[in-house]
């Protein structure tokens, strides 16, 4: 007999929807974590009383994970306290000028229409398709697996709506954008978001687009750091059966002709199972885990061929007092082309941007708890990649700490450098080393329309028998709500073909 039925490689939200899930099955499950601390990027850590989130800074488009929680037995709003953020942006323009968004969609129209009235009358248009297509990816993308044509037939099937989207997929998220805006300043507003995607806006799949509207149904920020999410997870799965164990490494699945049988552990021991649900990077699954002599050649070579997705800098600040911003999130505002062109221009050739780019994160906005009494933590997130042209991460990483904070100080946040007590970074490399992530890469595959959907590593694995995939690397994708409905979709699918 197996000494589970389920061992979970992974105890990122992927592997640990999946747990939870399975166990309230009834399922015998285990999850195995290589880190001290579960959550992979959705976590947090603490230093001298401040306390950071390691990637991720929100949540939004909550369905996936309330429909996961309801699956439990509880509610998401019951085991987590969500903070609403509004306002939800504010938009730092080279000039000094600020835009801040605030949550109401009807106030943004105004806000919009009062920088151009041309863009402000399509603003309305605008929110009803991106409405439309959340509801309907919700109902169907999100909940259901798309790894054939037959499931995508089904997905067709369920919410026949989703065909009148068909060619947005073709799309990418510029050509939405700019099919109801004109102005630059209004495009600058809402081209940031692509890079949620970890790629420039004209490579961004089309569907996404509606990241700029959907931020207006609610963002949310976690009470005590994104860590509250797979803490939840965890809990309620325990409550269920599922057993968590964290500085686990696994080097191996172990296989009986084309089954995963189990695991074998970094110390040499081996523990069986009937099913095996990975929440690691793909590559690093069929490649390095399993091997290539166990894969149809066609697969092997199929699987060398994604592209790992971008990694980024994260920059942990302790500062002594309130910046001078005005929300939970702030971005420098650039236009789609900027974004484009830093792209091609930077990111594939290895050269550093000197200048302000990126996202500023101050969870103390919201969440007073995350510091000592009158202090405050940011969270930056620069632009910056695995492969460094002229240097390593290494060597780069403090001269590059001091020039965001300078930088910063200049453009964005005034004093700046005069209120940071403490600063820690996590560069690329370091993500590598810490999460085991190839290259640093968060959202493990590139996130194009060459890798979305049927394109995308299965979630039933087709040359890999009793073996489940779940988290960035398969189907819908990197992301808080995506990958915990990867968790989600992969329980359906073991529920159905597992026994």
């Amino acid at each position: 007999m197996p000494d589970y039925d389920v061992v979970v490689i992974g105890a990122g939200l992927g592997g640990l929807s999946a747990g939870a899930l399975l166990a309230a099955q009834g399922r015998r499950v285990l999850v195995m974590e290589q880190s001290k601390a579960i959550g992979g990027c959705c976590s947090t850590f603490e230093r001298e009383g401040y306390r950071f989130d390691v990637g991720a800074s929100i949540i939004e488009i909550i369905e996936p994970i309330e429909r996961v929680f309801e699956k439990l037995g509880t509610t998401l709003q019951k085991e987590v306290d969500l903070i609403a953020c509004d306002p939800i942006m504010s938009f730092i323009y080279p000039d000094g000028e600020r835009i801040t968004a605030p949550l109401s969609v009807e106030e943004t129209g105004r806000i919009i229409a009062s920088i151009s009235p041309e863009d402000g009358a399509h603003w309305d248009e605008f929110c009803a398709f991106a409405d439309d297509l959340m509801k309907v990816t919700l109902d169907t993308f999100f909940q259901m697996p798309a790894a054939t044509l037959a499931d995508m037939g089904a997905i067709i099937k369920k919410n026949p709506r989703f065909l009148k989207f068909l060619p947005v997929f073709l799309s990418s998220y510029q050509d939405i954008l700019e099919r109801y805006f004109r102005d630059e300043k209004v495009l600058k507003m809402m081209a940031y978001q692509a890079l949620y995607f970890g790629l420039p806006p004209n490579l961004v799949p089309g569907p996404y687009a509606m990241v700029p509207y959907s931020e207006h149904v609610g963002i949310y920020y976690p009470r005590g750091g994104m860590i509250r999410i797979p803490e939840a997870l965890q809990r309620v799965g325990e409550l269920h059966g599922m057993q968590v164990r964290t500085g686990t490494r696994v080097s191996k699945v172990l296989m009986e002709g084309r089954r995963a049988i189990g695991v074998r552990l970094a110390d040499g021991s081996e523990i069986s199972a009937k099913i095996v649900v990975s929440d690691i990077n793909a590559k690093t699954l069929y490649l390095d885990m399993i091997c290539a002599e166990y894969l149809p050649t066609a697969v092997a070579r199929g699987i060398r061929s994604y592209k790992l997705s971008v990694s980024v800098p994260m920059i942990y600040l302790a500062l002594d007092e309130s910046p001078e911003l005005e929300a939970h999130h702030s971005v420098i505002a650039v236009s789609p082309e900027e974004l484009n062109r830093y792209y091609y221009d930077n990111l594939l050739t290895g050269r550093l941007n000197e200048g302000p780019f990126g996202l500023i994160c101050w969870p103390t906005h919201n969440d007073k708890s995350l510091a000592p009494l009158g202090k405050h933590v940011l969270n930056l997130i620069p632009q910056g990649f695995y492969h460094l042209a002229d240097s390593d991460w290494d060597s780069e990483k403090p001269h590059y700490v001091e020039r965001t904070i300078e930088s910063l100080s200049r453009i964005a946040i005034p004093g700046l450098k005069d209120k940071v007590i403490f600063a820690e970074c996590a560069t690329p490399l370091d993500f590598e080393r810490d999460l085991l992530l190839p290259e640093g890469a968060i959202y493990c595959l590139q996130q194009d329309l060459t890798a979305q959907a049927v394109f995308r590593p299965a979630t039933r694995s087709k040359s890999v028998n009793g073996l489940y995939l779940v988290g960035s690397s398969t189907h819908p994708g990197g992301g808080v709500p995506s990958t915990i409905a990867s968790g989600y979709i992969a329980a359906g699918l073991i529920e159905a073909h597992e026994r």
